[in-house]
Parts: structure tokens; C-alpha cells; sequence
């Protein structure tokens, strides 16, 4: 069994890769997805832990909702509302979270 996070965008993958310590999957769902469309891009890792870091804005809001009714095995993760989004939250917040999730982190 593998990790997946999910985030919203390349900027959010790019932010959270090299805080890592281990091998995980990172998908970007790219801003709004269908419940189809999520669907099918974790269809290969449904297996797998799956995480989300969306932003703490109405699109992550949405995004939080899907993964509740498609995947609510999912470990979802809020970004503090002073930062609003995963590409703007400082490293060592972005460090707590992925600790908390259980992930290994540099």
C-alpha cells in the first residue's frame, strides 16, 4: 500500500515535493474535477493512503466535498485560512501538516 496526496494545482505539487521524504504519488486534480474525472484519476491508487491539501477557499471547499462523497476514506487536510492556499503556506506549516499525516518529511 502507497501514498497519495491530492492537490489542486502543478504550484501546490511543487511546493509540497520537496518537503518529502519518501516516495508519494502527488496528483493534481487541476482546479475544478467531475466526480468522473476524479474517479478516474485515482482509479490506480484506491489501494493506496490517499491525503488531500486543497486550498481554504471555494474551490478547495468543493474539492473537500467530492473527495467526502467519492472517497471518504481520504485524509483531508485544511490549509489555515490565513495562508488560503497550499502554495503560499510556509514550509514549516506545510512541514506540521505532513507530519500529522503520517508522511516522512526533511
Amino acid at each position: 500500500m502507497g501514498k497519495c496526496i491530492i492537490v489542486e494545482g502543478r504550484a501546490d505539487k511543487l511546493r509540497i515535493e520537496p518537503i518529502l521524504a519518501e516516495n508519494v504519488t502527488i496528483l493534481c486534480t487541476n482546479g475544478t474535477i467531475s466526480e468522473v474525472d476524479l474517479i478516474d484519476l485515482l482509479a490506480a491508487y484506491e489501494q493506496d493512503e490517499i491525503v488531500t491539501f486543497f486550498d481554504a477557499d471555494k474551490n478547495g471547499e468543493k474539492l473537500r466535498k467530492l473527495m467526502n462523497r467519492v472517497y471518504p476514506e481520504a485524509q483531508q487536510f485544511i490549509i489555515p485560512q490565513q495562508y488560503n492556499e497550499v502554495e503560499k503556506t510556509p514550509i514549516v506549516i506545510l512541514r506540521d501538516l505532513l507530519q500529522q499525516a503520517k508522511f516522512l518529511v526533511r
